[in-house]
């Protein structure tokens, strides 16, 4: 099928997997990006703090990209942004709230100047040579966030982004489902849909509903009250402050992501709060406790973020008092359950009270349920159908669901990462696969992290590490200092005497008894003391720690 008249889809992040959302569309000689993301280490990836997408196939077609189109803020869409305009340039769209916080993430990297943002309004549609890309507004657990249209010569995709259909949203601002519908009508070449929430039945519960919940919640709270949620959720951020205000609370951010977000909300008039109810963090012992929220980060208990480190004493401007009421407005995402319950704990463990998703109606989802994925399905009903965003068995589900609403399974495609689905007017086949997989970001580094490092680290991190150190005389083939043995993480070395002096006996028998057949090539040395002292240790302590045997010469 591979025709000049044909578009290629290919996702180079995000499906089968959670976050790292990123699509490639190329038509001809022209090529759109939606979303850029990341996603976060998992626990065997020792050290590293993100995980980026790999974009080697845009980087080999560099001169085709033309523009990354954002759908909304979270950072598994737009995460990556930074390290990927480093090596690839190109515009940037999105709406107002999102490019916001978008400049800000640039700001970090020093790269602002050198980006191209452009800011578009729901309705909008931005024209590039052979493709119209038209942002369509939808309801998410962020302001401003779209669904995008991609019209091309072969036909019209729709991707809805991340989405729930919230009829009463707290900025009024309603899905448009009319331009769906119309889209619909006009005839769909394919659908490509949210598949987060598919498992779950019926609809989402509205985001207003909240307010109610927390309303009654701060009106009876004795103390202050600390709120972790994810600073992206500006409509959750609004109610807190809402049914603060309403009991006579001022209000005071906690956490970076949720100071810088916080103020850019307010800035572009997402937020809004009266003039003097916003307090400090350092001015919170200047009120009563009965008078102060603290809204802050951590809400997935990561370690370093403000929550946990409110809950471990170690947060240098909050301490914890007696009444503290904490309220935790998020549900774990998959894979955060261990660390959320061991803060939920400790905070329980220092006395104070923790209401939280399992208690109180405190957090609903930002992404749609099955009687919202078979509205849009209905209204679309597109010729093709591509499940994106979750897991595989999220994919297979929304299969599953589609194929009920009357779709041909042979016009449904579940694809993985770097598979290509290539469309024309009349037909869609998977058209082979691009290289792709995961970058790791370790501090300042990119990319320099890959799987032999972080074998090594596994392997250091469970069996530890013994460096044997010996000098030799070339001359006179002679053992002259050494060998001394120094372990890491391995044994605890002043309680192991015997042990740490039989690996000196067997490193020097081996060093002397190479010595004496005049063999003084280091890396013959070196493989006979490791081989030897594998041996012996696996034999005693059946563990395998990393042997590191340095040889000196004089």
């Amino acid at each position: 099928m591979e025709n000049s008249n044909s578009i290629k889809i290919i996702p180079l992040g995000g499906l089968g997997e959670i976050g790292k959302n990123i699509t490639a569309f190329e038509y001809k000689d022209e090529i759109i990006v939606i979303d850029c993301g990341i996603s976060f280490p998992e626990e065997e990836m020792y050290g590293v703090d993100l995980v980026i997408p790999d974009i080697t196939y845009l980087l080999n077609n560099k001169d085709k990209v033309k523009a990354i189109f954002i759908t909304h803020g979270h950072e598994d869409h737009i995460g990556s942004l930074p390290y990927i305009l480093k090596q690839l340039n190109v515009p940037v769209y999105g709406t107002k709230l999102t490019l916001g916080i978008i400049e800000n993430k640039l700001k970090e990297h020093n790269m602002l100047q050198e980006c191209t943002l452009n800011g578009v309004e729901a309705g909008q549609i931005v024209k590039l040579e052979n493709l119209n890309v038209e942002f369509i507004r939808n309801t998410h657990s962020i302001a401003d966030s779209c669904s995008i249209a991609i019209h091309t010569p072969v036909g019209i995709i729709l991707h809805t982004g991340d989405f729930k259909i919230d009829y009463t949203p707290i900025d009024g601002k309603v899905m448009d489902l009319e331009r769906i519908s119309a889209l619909g009508r006009k005839g769909v070449l394919l659908l490509m849909a949210d598949s987060t929430n598919v498992q779950r039945q019926g609809h989402t519960i509205s985001e207003k509903s909240i307010g109610e919940t927390l309303s009654r919640v701060i009106s009876g709270a004795r103390g202050r009250v600390i709120v972790a949620t994810f600073a992206s959720n500006i409509h959750r951020m609004q109610q807190i402050i809402n049914a603060s205000i309403q009991y006579g609370r001022k209000v005071a951010f906690s956490g970076r992501s949720m100071e810088n977000i916080s103020q850019v909300a307010m800035e572009l008039g997402y937020l809004h709060i009266p003039e003097g109810q916003v307090i400090k963090a350092e001015e919170i012992y200047d009120y009563p406790n009965e008078k102060v929220t603290i809204i802050t980060t951590g809400s997935q208990g990561e370690p370093m973020a403000a929550l946990a480190r409110i809950a471990f004493s170690t947060h240098r401007k909050i301490k914890l008092e007696p009444n503290d009421l904490f309220i935790i407005s998020a549900s774990p995402i998959p894979g955060n359950e261990k660390l959320i319950s061991r803060v939920i704990n400790e905070l329980f463990r220092k006395g104070v009270d923790v209401i939280y998703e399992d208690l109180e109606e405190v957090h609903v989802s930002g992404h749609a349920y099955q009687e919202e994925l078979k509205l849009i399905h209905t209204l679309v009903h597109p010729k093709f159908f591509m499940p994106v965003h979750g897991e595989y068995r999220h994919l297979k589900h929304h299969t599953d669901l589609a194929v009920k609403l009357g779709m041909k399974r042979e016009n449904i495609f579940a694809l993985e990462t770097g598979d290509v689905l290539e469309i024309s007017e009349n037909e869609a086949k998977v058209a082979g696969k691009v290289k792709t997989g995961s970058v790791f970001v370790d501090g300042i580094g990119v990319g320099d992290v890959g799987t032999v490092v972080l074998r090594d680290r596994k392997h250091l991190a469970q069996d530890g590490m013994v460096t044997v150190v010996a000098t030799i005389e070339k001359e006179s083939f002679s053992l002259i200092a050494g060998p001394d043995i120094i372990t890491r993480g391995f044994v605890y070395a002043k309680e192991s005497e015997e042990l740490i002096n039989e690996i000196k006996e067997i490193a020097k028998k081996e060093l002397e008894s190479c010595l004496d057949r005049k063999i003084i090539e280091w890396y013959v040395l070196k493989a006979n003391m490791k081989s030897a002292i594998e041996k012996y240790l696996f034999e005693r302590t059946k563990r395998r720690p990393t042997i590191l045997p340095i040889i000196m010469e004089i």
